[in-house]
């Protein structure tokens, strides 16, 4: 698990310094704000489309295999990307071709690291494991976009490029030597297929439809999904509310702003630490601190000044952290172990539509009331939809189901 850990924090740092720079080479070449913005469209639509069918492949390949291909593949992408910026090649096509390829490959790859990590630890460790995970990703966030600057500064773009192939390939060399947990790995392949056969020979439609099924008749799952989407529509994309409530109506700058999401970082890894901590995770637990990051937005789209803002942004992000760690470990840990795949396929489909049309929402809700009245209005409605959900669910609990036999009883 330690070497996971550093491998994981290597390829995020990696990943985080390729997004950094990928959207001033898209600007560079195309010198338009909306081409870069259909460069990061056309990397998620693959998950979207195809992420149930990614899932499915990871339910059904070796686990180790899987993760290591698909993490050389991804370097292979960023190698190819590399060479052509520094050869001079790489235009608007080949860079959203390349985009394209980098979505389908990470189908797979996202779920198929996601559970292998999982499978290095005992069965109960594994909320812990999650939290881990989180504070390695927010770390290699903080490491990627810090490095970022000095590779470019210093060595170009497409080093930048260069050090994320290389990043995915030490993470392919590690997983070989993983070791998982005794106990903890599910019978994967051939075995597993026999256990999941289709009657009808489409056994690869079935598969996806077993997870599709599950999923919507899982009601946690669909609590999660529902806390998770309001969540993410009406807040979380702080780098956006916030950046326009900073140098709007508190009268801050760029480098304001910059402090803003310090604290921002600060939190979320002060949150995964606290998530790791969790023993119970339970959709409960996610819709709690989820309605609390509202009412905490709430307060900080009332704030007079930036002093203020800083002082409410530190509690957001950690509960916003530990929401989502709680969130994970649900997702990762309800569904039997032959399904987790399909499930993280669902799931990346539904997150990826939130993820599409969460800030064109939220654009709009501050097109129409500011970034005070979107922060105000969207953790109401964050709060106040959970909180509807939550009485809807005891009232449902305490009304009492009176069995058949019990009413021909009371008939006779």
């Amino acid at each position: 698990m330690r070497w996971w850990s550093v491998a994981n924090f290597v390829s995020n740092a990696g990943t985080w310094m390729q997004l950094t720079v990928q959207n001033l080479l898209v600007l560079q070449i195309t010198g338009s704000a909306a081409a870069t913005g259909l460069s990061m469209s056309v990397q998620a639509a693959p998950a979207l489309l195809i992420s149930v069918f990614g899932g499915a492949a990871v339910d059904r390949w070796p686990r180790k295999a899987t993760a290591a291909v698909s993490q050389a593949l991804l370097g292979t992408v960023a190698f190819v990307t590399a060479l052509m910026v520094a050869l001079d090649r790489l235009d608007v096509t080949s860079l959203m071709v390349l985009a394209a390829v980098t979505g389908v490959v990470a189908t797979v790859d996202g779920p198929a690291c996601s559970l292998l990590g999982n499978d290095l630890v005992p069965r109960e460790d594994v909320p812990s494991a999650i939290g881990v995970g989180a504070l390695v990703h927010q770390a290699g966030r903080l490491a990627g976009a810090a490095l970022a600057g000095v590779t470019v500064g210093f060595l170009g773009t497409a080093a930048a490029y260069a050090a994320n192939g290389l990043s995915f390939l030490f993470v392919a060399s590690v997983i070989p030597f993983l070791r998982p947990a005794r106990g903890a790995v599910r019978p994967t392949g051939a075995a597993q297929d026999r256990g999941t056969k289709d009657t009808s020979g489409t056994q690869g439609t079935m598969s996806v439809r077993e997870g599709l099924v599950f999923f919507a008749r899982r009601p946690r799952l669909l609590a999660l999904a529902g806390v998770t989407g309001v969540s993410a529509v009406f807040g979380r994309n702080y780098q956006l509310t916030l950046a326009v409530l900073v140098t709007g109506p508190l009268a801050g700058g760029a480098g304001s702003f910059g402090t803003v999401s310090t604290v921002l970082a600060v939190g979320g890894i002060v949150g995964a630490v606290l998530g790791a901590r969790l023993r119970r995770p339970s959709v409960r637990v996610v819709g709690a601190l989820a309605a609390a990051g509202g009412l905490l937005q709430v307060v900080a789209g009332l704030s007079p000044s930036l002093a203020v803002l800083l002082v409410m942004v530190l509690p957001m992000a950690v509960v916003e952290s530990v929401s989502d760690t709680a969130g994970t470990a649900v997702l990762q840990t309800d569904p039997p172990a032959h399904l987790r795949g399909r499930v993280l396929g669902v799931w990346g489909s539904i997150g990826t539509v939130w993820g599409l049309g969460g800030p064109p929402a939220l654009g709009l809700l501050m097109e129409l009331a500011g970034a005070r009245g979107a922060l105000i209005a969207g953790g109401l409605i964050i709060a106040g939809t959970i909180g509807a959900g939550h009485l809807l669910r005891e009232r449902r609990a305490a009304v009492p189901r009176v069995s058949p036999v019990a009413n021909l009883e009371t008939a006779a």
